[in-house]
């Protein structure tokens, strides 16, 4: 029914617009989502946004499915001590997750394996599996914490791609500027996009 799967993990990091046209162009592409909301996230997406990511999963899942007119089953959402979702095993999670925004605690704990939550293990998991992690930092400046954790990752094969986008193109809008960032994940994912055009070509 699915062309693929994904884990798309949101966190408390600033980013709010990221995450909806991430999660907007994976419905379009096809894709099965496997949503994590942290607390810090449903806080953040309050701020900078008007809208109330509800507290259950079940209702946000079915929040994203009437939003974007996904199909039944395409949005599945986990709460975070949800330790039998498929996230949570190797022998059923996606092999690709992105973490959109991430915050930097949250690249802290991945990069120690710490797993105490799900978007932790998710993000573990798929590190074990030696499947595709992306993570999107949003924190200025880092600090020699921050980096080392980011080059700790980098090395096992992670990529760090943080929110900063291009002015290049010369955007005309905040959404031109996420749209940037948001077309650099697909393409890295492999997924086809309109979003933005690559250097030297037009969409």
């Amino acid at each position: 029914m699915f062309d693929n799967q994904i884990t798309v993990a949101v966190t408390g990091a600033s980013g709010a617009p990221y995450t909806l046209t991430l999660l907007e162009a994976l419905v379009k592409a096809n894709y099965q989502i496997h949503l994590l909301f942290s607390s810090a996230a449903k806080v953040v997406f309050a701020t900078e946004t008007d809208l109330k990511i509800p507290s259950k999963p079940e209702q946000t899942a079915a929040y994203f499915t009437e939003r974007y007119q996904a199909q039944p089953e395409q949005i599945k959402c986990y709460g975070k001590d949800e330790w039998f979702s498929p996230v949570a095993s190797g022998s059923a999670a996606p092999k690709k997750m992105v973490v959109c925004p991430c915050s930097t605690g949250t690249l802290s704990a991945i990069a120690v394996g710490a797993s105490d939550n799900l978007i932790e293990r998710a993000a573990d998991v798929v590190i074990k599996e030696r499947g595709q992690l992306i993570l999107l930092p949003r924190e200025t400046p880092f600090s020699t914490i921050h980096l080392e954790n980011m080059h700790k990752l980098s090395q096992m094969g992670v990529t760090i791609m943080p929110a900063a986008p291009g002015f290049y193109h010369q955007p005309q809008s905040i959404q031109d500027l996420v749209n940037f960032m948001v077309a650099r994940v697909l393409d890295h994912l492999g997924v086809e996009q309109t979003l933005m055009g690559r250097w030297g070509y037009s969409i």
